[in-house]
């Protein structure tokens, strides 16, 4: 049931619905954590033979200011890492709740097909096979909730930028090239926990809650392009450590952060924080010169 802007109020704390079931009223009790003025939408909705009311409403959001403060990040199934403009790198290894549920989803699962459907045994193993389930969402879904809110309140930078991921395209077999037993486990992770996508908005609207905003460029070739010279490699999954010509040999996921940061300065003509971020990345370490030269001026030898 839907109810727009009108059949419901709200009163003493609870929200009460025009309908009624059997003479009784439909009031819920609205937890005391959640405070708002006036709500726009409420609807009822099953889930897994559960009963959940949603409420619509207007939050207030701060303002964004962009304060000259950036932070990097490459999104992976197995891990985030980030970089500033300071050079310093973090890095944020993912939960993977979904390889430890897997093989009783596939116990269960197999059991429940060899019996006859509509059984008691198949409405046994059925509904055990969906709590499963469930309970292997949640813990995802928690983790990403608690993983970007640690990301946006211990940043100082307003702006976080990520790569504009295509997850329709990173599932899709390669031409001329054999699904491996590698891409099968791939496209499980990005395709059936929803890993990426959901993070992604996790990040944006917790973003917007403080003032500070998620912006997304293109990152295509970012793990393949040296962040030292702009040579590309072939750089497949298994691969994880670049080791290019000119003697860069570094992290596939540090240099695809590196490349996403200077790609992002770069197209927005900030040279300031290109200069920045180049200088700091040399105290690293890192014999960073002109990191896209084709798109940036060239700060001489590094």
């Amino acid at each position: 049931m839907v109810y727009n802007q009108s059949g419901f109020k709200f009163k003493d704390g609870y929200v009460v619905l025009s309908h009624k079931y059997n003479k009784t009223p439909l009031k819920f009790k609205i937890p005391d954590k959640f405070k708002f003025n006036k709500a726009y939408q409420v609807s009822v909705f099953c889930k897994d033979d559960k009963f959940y009311i949603s409420i619509t409403y207007n939050r207030q959001v701060k303002d964004y200011v962009d304060n000259n403060k950036y932070q990097a990040y490459d999104l992976g199934i197995i891990k985030h890492t980030g970089v500033n403009l300071d050079g310093k790198f973090i890095e944020f290894k993912n939960s993977r709740v979904d390889k430890y549920w897997q093989k009783k989803v596939q116990e269960i699962q197999s059991r429940r097909d060899h019996c006859i459907k509509g059984s008691n045994k198949y409405n046994k193993l059925n509904k055990n096979l969906k709590r499963i389930k469930r309970k292997c969402a949640n813990q995802l879904k928690d983790f990403q909730h608690k993983l970007s809110r640690k990301i946006i309140d211990n940043t100082k930078a307003n702006t976080i930028i990520i790569g504009d991921l295509s997850i329709k395209d990173m599932s899709k077999k390669k031409k001329g090239k054999s699904n491996h037993k590698g891409t099968k486990g791939l496209n499980r992770a990005i395709q059936n926990t929803g890993t990426l996508s959901r993070f992604t908005r996790f990040l944006t609207y917790k973003a917007e809650l403080t003032g500070k905003k998620v912006r997304q460029i293109n990152e295509k070739d970012t793990s393949k392009t040296c962040c030292v010279c702009g040579k590309k490699h072939e750089m497949p999954l298994y691969k994880r450590i670049m080791k290019c010509d000119c003697g860069n040999h570094i992290d596939r996921d540090i240099n695809s952060s590196i490349n996403i940061m200077s790609r992002f300065l770069s197209q927005n003509a900030k040279w300031t924080g290109y200069q920045q971020f180049a200088d700091n990345l040399r105290k690293t370490g890192l014999p960073i010169q002109a990191m896209y030269s084709h798109e940036a001026p060239s700060f001489g030898e590094g």
